[in-house]
């Protein structure tokens, strides 16, 4: 627990990352392509994208495929409760997709909600969020009779249930970098609490696209370091 709350306080030191409880701008487009590897060959791979919908209404997708041997597809829907003044901003979202896993297809839904706020005090501005999600999917026999499959390489395979909570802080460090923490919290169904602390620089390199290197380290729980990188594009 004490290291947890280290953690807390190192992210209040740096910045984040999505800032997700901001709905897209109506007919605009957000996609992310990222990867995590860890020290032990593990790997993530993700494609992210949202589209403006209307003014408080957000469409989103996400695609993933783990090396423990898993492909994911999700469709949400986001909905801002906020009517966009103030310094509050707050979402709700629910999402419906599918896993596939040993060609055996697996219904998945979510739900969360997230809040946020800038920070305008910070020079060059910043954000903070919070975000928080509920996971489910039906039971699968390929997951429970998994064999030589170490802790963390099943921990990259999609649970029956998992709750996850992200912090996130962003700091626009200078016009074209964006330096981001983010600490996520996961309890799932089958593993102990986790914690992981995320540091990444996300870097303006022209036109609609960004660059973003960083790192993971857990901090409660299993897990190992971890290195990110991904590319950004907005239009």
């Amino acid at each position: 627990m004490l290291r947890i709350w280290v953690s807390c306080l190192l992210l209040l030191q740096a910045g984040a990352a999505l800032a997700g409880p901001w709905p897209r701008q109506e007919k605009t487009v957000f996609l992310s392509i990222s990867t995590e590897h860890d020290r032990d060959g593990n790997s993530y791979t993700g494609l992210y994208g949202e589209y403006g919908l209307s003014a408080r209404s957000t469409l989103g997708l996400e695609l993933g495929h783990a090396s423990a041997g898993e492909v994911s597809a999700l469709l949400w829907l986001q909905r801002a409760l906020d009517d966009g003044t103030g310094a509050n901003r707050w979402t709700v979202s629910s999402g419906v997709g599918v896993i596939e896993r040993d060609g055996e297809l697996v219904p998945l839904g979510q739900v969360g909600v997230a809040w946020g706020r800038g920070l305008d005090r910070l020079p060059g501005g910043g954000w903070i969020s919070v975000e928080a999600r509920l996971k489910v999917t039906a039971e699968t026999e390929s997951v429970i009779l998994r064999q030589g499959m170490t802790v963390v390489e099943y921990g990259y395979l999609t649970p029956e249930y998992t709750a996850k909570a992200d912090v996130t802080l962003g700091w626009n460090a200078t016009p074209k970098m964006m330096l981001i923490n983010q600490l996520r919290l996961e309890d799932r169904q089958d593993m102990a609490f986790s914690a992981k602390l995320g540091a990444s620089i996300v870097r303006d390199i022209g036109g609609p696209v960004k660059l973003e290197l960083g790192v993971i380290a857990p901090v409660a729980g299993e897990g190992e370091y971890a290195l990110r990188a991904g590319t950004w594009f907005a239009f």
